[in-house]
């Protein structure tokens, strides 16, 4: 059965009305682990369905935003892509969440940017007729209903999953495309709009250290590691990189570490950058919303902090490709970057 100790899990409001995400007092976004004797509340998270309202509705108000149903996922759910173009001559770049189920605030932080992104003022203006921005939240959307052909009840809650219907995770799913929410991916977004620049977008285990002796940190980040992938697309995911670990550093409640990735084309941040020649950015944050291992899971109290987190950074990618200043970021500080280490069991 599942275990009846449970973990609050708490994001932005969800149903129809367009909130932004509480921001909460800490200074770092580490929150609290799991003691195995919360409850848990995922109707602070958007539902499957509360997220399709919230886009819908965006859609209906935004001069800006088209929605498109891209293709649909084991269980026959539609995925959708928020789509911002007005130039097709202008780059663009393709926000990705949510490809394993129980890593929610992602999705949570991308809502967030589409509302912004349909707002009508000079900053936006100033992106938007500068970038081209494709947001897909939520590629595994049967993961994240928990509505899946195996049993979750090892699960500390037994709510979210990492893979998607079929068992799947969709993170190596990137050379064969057998499942039909990868395969959508790649025919009807990748080989589309043909994206500059990617961030995806993941969450990681509670217990991520800088280094072996560093404090907790709120999330890790890492550019494609196979060693196939061209210079000048490993430069670009670099700059993404240095954009976005300034912009988080900056505001003082985020500490990144340099995630040690693996290098198979199988996973997207490297697959997408030789595949395609898109520069690609991995972006780990703190904690999942469910999981086999209790270790990964994380109490709600940081949840705003992260989900801001995840907004800063986009945005201010956003901005730096807007601008052009995106070119002209410090790359030497990957040099430097104290790499994660796992101080869970």
């Amino acid at each position: 059965m599942t275990k009846a100790w449970k973990v609050v899990v708490s994001g932005i409001m969800v149903g129809s009305t367009l909130l932004a995400a509480p921001i909460q007092d800490a200074h770092a976004a580490n929150g609290p682990n799991y003691q195995g004797n919360e409850t848990i509340k995922n109707e602070r998270l958007h539902s499957y369905e509360e997220m399709v309202n919230f886009l819908e509705q965006v859609e209906q108000r935004s001069q800006h935003m088209e929605l498109e149903v891209y293709g649909q996922s084991v269980k026959e759910r539609d995925l959708y892509l928020a789509k911002f173009i007005q130039d097709e001559s202008n780059p663009t770049i393709l926000f990705l969440t949510q490809q394993h189920g129980n890593e929610t605030l992602t999705t949570e932080a991308a809502l967030n940017v589409i509302k912004k992104l349909s707002s009508n003022g000079k900053p936006v203006r100033e992106i938007l007729d500068n970038v081209n921005v494709l947001i897909a939240p939520r590629l595994n959307v049967d993961g994240a209903e928990g509505d899946v052909n195996f049993s979750l009840e090892d699960y500390v809650s037994g709510t979210h999953t990492r893979y998607n219907a079929n068992g799947v995770d969709l993170n190596r799913d990137h050379i064969d495309r057998e499942q039909p929410e990868t395969k959508a991916l790649h025919e009807n977004i990748l080989q589309v709009y043909k994206p500059d620049y990617m961030i995806d977008l993941h969450h990681q285990g509670t217990q991520v250290t800088l280094g072996e002796d560093g404090p907790l940190v709120s999330g890790s980040i890492l550019y494609p590691t196979n060693d196939q992938v061209p210079e000048d697309v490993l430069q670009g995911s670099k700059q993404l990189g240095s954009v976005l670990y300034g912009a988080i550093e900056a505001k003082g409640y985020g500490i990144l570490s340099k995630y040690p990735g693996g290098t198979a084309n199988t996973i997207s941040r490297n697959g997408l950058a030789n595949e395609y020649g898109i520069s690609t950015l991995l972006f780990e944050m703190r904690g999942m919303a469910d999981h086999y291992r209790e270790d990964y899971v994380l109490g709600q109290k940081s949840n705003g902090k992260l989900i801001q987190q995840g907004v800063t950074g986009m945005m201010a990618v956003l901005e730096s490709i807007a601008d052009d200043s995106i070119y002209e970021a410090d790359v030497s500080f990957w040099d430097d970057l104290t790499e994660s280490y796992y101080q869970g069991e």
